[in-house]
């Protein structure tokens, strides 16, 4: 047990009714796992306010509470503590409550709309192989050191970050490597960390659901480099027209990367091919199995960051050739009839744009490209027909589908992606609502030599239809139906 004295420091009390000079067993924000002994912090969420809760976090042993506003009753065996904002408060009392694991690690936070889970999943791998001890908290999974766990978001709760630190800490890591996501940012939960460094990829269309504005996540996101400390670094790429934005109000170590400016470090593309890059980083050249110029920026501001986190520039790049692609991140199979099926993450207008210009670069023009996308339901409606209009423009078959329609219907998503179809394009544009018949379509169209490249999903092995997920996974779903269609 710890006193609730203690796990309050840092955090912005107001007013407190009771003692604070009490044992707590542990802190709770769901009132349903909340249990004898326990502190309860009341959190207003996008879906329910937690202050709904309080009486029945009381009826179920809570000794404290944790509010932004006190209820109407406050019995006087139970400690209330009015704080200004229960996120912040909650992000501050884990650390505190698991002794403040991240001044123990050397944690590294990656933010920006794409390359968040490449970059942090690469890092990681990176450090590994250098045979250093690490930690992963990414979309994909959560590593504490080798063994895996499961992600639910991609930025967790405080609570859920703040053990894991913790875990990590324990098996002896001396890095982490995190994604941070501007709902993490927004919603206070990397409050309370001390981080060695964070990195900026890019801006572009996302999450507008959630934020009133482009400017509002933009600003969202540069809150996290705000907060960096002076002994941290601050990398960001200036190829991005927001970029330099990130930097204005940060003491932490300014840095900088690009492809097509000048910067503390730069990269040039010398050859791309399906087979992985060619790349010359601050005159060095490094041949890596990625590809892309999307990866450029991705295996640049890897490098930058390992150097600045002591490793040495030669060692970076021999460790950086050895790299595998992460999962569903333009992941490739090849038929036996040579027909090459990628799997990708890309869900924005953006990351998109992205994997189709790399199939470009690559691809003879001598084969059709077929893709395979659909869009999020409960989601921000507005990239629908911008993506649309993407897929059409730069495949020669487009194949309209469901990606996780959630709660909306599939039929009414492909509708709104449908009117960013051009007239000209609307002839090589197939709708199919089921994901695993489009995705056998596409390979029924393909010929030899063809790509498909199927868009959306990536890593995620599921599909959310109606507040159920049911086990889909793009990959195993391409490769069953390519070796089907060989037999």
């Amino acid at each position: 047990m710890i006193s609730l004295k203690d796990i309050l420091y840092k955090t912005s009390i107001q007013a407190v009714k009771g003692t604070t000079d009490i044992l707590i067993n542990k802190i709770e924000f769901d009132s349903r796992l909340v249990g004898e002994g326990d502190v309860f912090v009341a959190i207003k969420g996008t879906q329910s306010d937690g202050h709904g809760f309080i009486p029945k976090a009381l009826a179920q042993g809570a000794v404290a509470v944790v509010c932004e506003s006190l209820p109407e009753e406050t019995p006087d065996s139970v400690t209330f503590v009015e704080v200004k904002s229960t996120s912040a408060a909650l992000a501050y009392m884990a650390a505190n409550y698991y002794g403040n694991p991240s001044r123990n690690l050397k944690l590294v936070g990656v933010t920006g709309t794409n390359g968040k889970t490449t970059i942090a999943s690469l890092l990681y791998q990176l450090f590994r192989s250098a045979g250093y001890k690490a930690g992963l908290l990414s979309t994909v999974k959560v590593m504490v050191d080798q063994e895996e766990y499961k992600a639910t978001h991609t930025t967790p709760d405080s609570l859920t970050i703040n053990r894991y630190l913790k875990m990590m800490e324990e098996a002896g890591a001396e890095y982490c490597f995190m994604e941070v996501s501007s709902h993490g940012i927004h919603q206070n939960r990397t409050e309370g960390l001390e981080f060695a460094g964070g990195i900026f990829t890019n801006l572009s269309h996302d999450h507008l659901d959630y934020h009133s504005s482009f400017a509002e996540y933009r600003n969202v996101k540069k809150l996290f480099f705000d907060h960096l400390p002076k002994t941290a670094f601050a990398l960001t790429n200036i190829d991005d027209k927001n970029g330099l934005v990130m930097l204005q109000n940060t003491v932490a170590k300014k840095l900088t990367y690009a492809l097509k400016t000048y910067a503390d470090y730069r990269a040039q593309i010398l050859e791309n091919q399906l087979s992985g890059l060619l790349l010359k980083i601050n005159e060095q050249e490094v041949w890596v199995r990625l590809i892309g110029t999307f990866n450029a920026y991705n295996l640049l501001a890897i490098y930058a960051a390992a150097v600045n986190l002591g490793l040495g520039s030669g060692e970076v790049l021999r460790l950086m050739s050895q790299l595998q692609s992460v999962s569903g991140r333009f992941q490739f199979v090849v038929s036996d009839t040579n027909i090459t099926a990628i799997v990708d993450y890309a869900h924005t207008p953006d990351a998109l744009e992205n994997v189709l210009k790399t199939i470009e670069g690559i691809r003879t023009r001598n084969e059709q490209l077929i893709t395979v996308v659909g869009c999020g339901g409960d989601r921000d409606r507005t990239k629908r027909p911008v993506m649309a209009h993407i897929a059409t423009s730069m495949s020669d078959k487009a194949i309209f589908t469901s990606d996780n329609p959630r709660s909306e219907d599939p039929e009414d998503i492909i509708e709104d992606m449908e009117k960013g179809v051009e007239p000209q394009n609307q002839r090589k544009t197939i709708a199919v609502v089921d994901r695993r018949q489009a995705i056998k379509i596409a390979c029924q169209l393909a010929m030899p030599n063809d790509i498909i490249l199927i868009a959306g999903k990536g890593h995620e092995n599921y599909q959310e239809i109606k507040g159920v997920k049911y086990d889909f996974d793009d990959m195993q779903t391409v490769k069953e139906i390519l070796e089907q269609l060989n037999k």
